[in-house]
């Protein structure tokens, strides 16, 4: 069976997900941000300086995180989507905060009823770094 990329409708609906998560990170929504991590223990998030296994670590480091600077910006943003429930986000950003340039990338899983607030999708690994600009 052949696996379906970047179905339209898959991809619309998974950078409606990333562009709340991107706009609860902007103002600081925690219970935005965290509702859009998958809570359970196989959940991965790298950060910058810091590692969290597992939802209730996210959810814990996140009560007590600086916000990102609101003169975050995106930069090369791609979606990928394999089949109707997995996919990525790969993105760079700046911002007045740093001259390093950042990397995230996020996979996604439609892990819920697709009717919720985000059409069931939810992030499950996560990675963010910083890197001198090219």
């Amino acid at each position: 069976m052949a696996l379906e990329l970047n179905r339209p409708e898959v991809v619309a609906q998974v950078e409606a997900a990333f562009e709340a998560y991107e706009w609860a990170l902007i103002d600081n929504d925690v219970d935005t941000m965290n509702a859009l991590f998958w809570d359970a223990p196989e959940t991965v998030r790298y950060g910058i300086a810091e590692i969290q296994h597992g939802g209730e670590a996210i959810r814990r480091w996140r009560q007590t995180c600086a916000p990102v600077p609101r003169s975050r910006r995106l930069h090369r943003t791609v979606v990928t989507t394999f089949g109707a429930d997995y996919a990525t986000v790969s993105t760079e950003f700046t911002s007045d905060a740093t001259p390093l340039r950042g990397r995230q990338m996020q996979t996604w899983a439609r892990l819920r009823e697709p009717d919720d607030a985000f059409g069931g999708w939810a992030i499950v690994a996560a990675h963010v770094s910083l890197i001198e600009p090219v």
